[in-house]
């Protein structure tokens, strides 16, 4: 499978050998906020970006599903391309996992050539959340991202491994960097999941995570994930945000263990 980052490139110590890869990675930036004047032009020369009010008319119908935890209408709201890997009984299931939203606040809406984007704060029963949330010209959710910065990165990490291994991959995809969510979208994360469990045998539990190393630009966590054959531990990297922007399995994965 594709490397997304040696860890040798991350100044990481004893990580240089590293194989089978989850992830991909992207260059360059991705803007998340693009200047007025480029959804003004796009709009003067009949192109189908949203307006700001209509990207925030929709941003408020998602936002309301999102609070009423109406799963049919969080369903109807993404793309099609995100339709094609969920369903509404399984967006339910992650709802009633997550805190209770009990308002929300739109901090910004911007339009663009390849999508307007939408900053909100959620109020929730475990307090407050800023979300991202990249929106398509028929207003429907491509992706989105939420702001993790202050929370533990091994806490972030154990989510991540969490959400992809009981196959929610737009929930797993909202971790990524937004370069890395450029590359990889949740059917691709569903691509490389099933291509592991074909190395390591059948997914059984996720263990602990542990935080290995860090340095001011990133940081390593070991997060212990246990297969029908052998068990070892995913090496996730994020950046100084909290955001994931890779995870690697070990070159020699440990034997699978004699039955007792």
């Amino acid at each position: 499978m594709p490397r997304l980052l040696r860890p040798a490139s991350l100044g990481l110590g004893g990580l240089a050998l590293v194989v089978t890869t989850l992830l991909s990675s992207g260059i360059g930036p991705l803007p998340l906020m693009a200047p007025a004047a480029a959804q003004t032009a796009q709009t003067s020369a009949g192109g189908n970006a949203l307006s700001v009010d209509q990207a925030r008319a929709a941003a408020v119908r998602i936002l309301n599903a999102v609070k009423s935890g109406d799963a049919n209408a969080r369903y109807a709201q993404f793309t099609k391309e995100m339709q094609a890997i969920t369903s509404p009984s399984m967006i339910a299931a992650t709802m009633r996992t997550q805190p209770k939203v009990l308002g929300y606040e739109l901090l910004s809406v911007r339009g663009g050539l390849n999508g307007s984007t939408v900053e909100a704060e959620l109020r929730t029963s475990a307090g407050s959340r800023v979300v991202f949330m990249v929106l398509s010209p028929q207003g429907l959710i491509e992706r989105y991202y939420v702001d993790r910065t202050d929370d533990d990165a091994s806490k972030v990490a154990l989510q991540f491994v969490q959400a992809v291994s009981t196959g929610n991959f737009i929930t797993a995809q909202s971790f990524l960097s937004p370069p890395v969510q450029k590359e990889i979208s949740p059917a691709s994360l569903q691509r490389k999941w099933l291509d592991l469990q074909r190395l390591a045998g059948s997914f059984v539990k996720v263990g602990r995570a542990v935080e290995a190393e860090k340095n001011a630009e990133m940081q390593l966590v070991l997060v212990n994930v246990q297969f029908n054959r052998l068990s070892d531990n995913l090496f996730v990297i994020l950046d100084a945000n909290n955001q994931v922007t890779g995870v690697d399995f070990p070159a020699e994965p440990a034997a699978p263990r004699t039955a007792r």
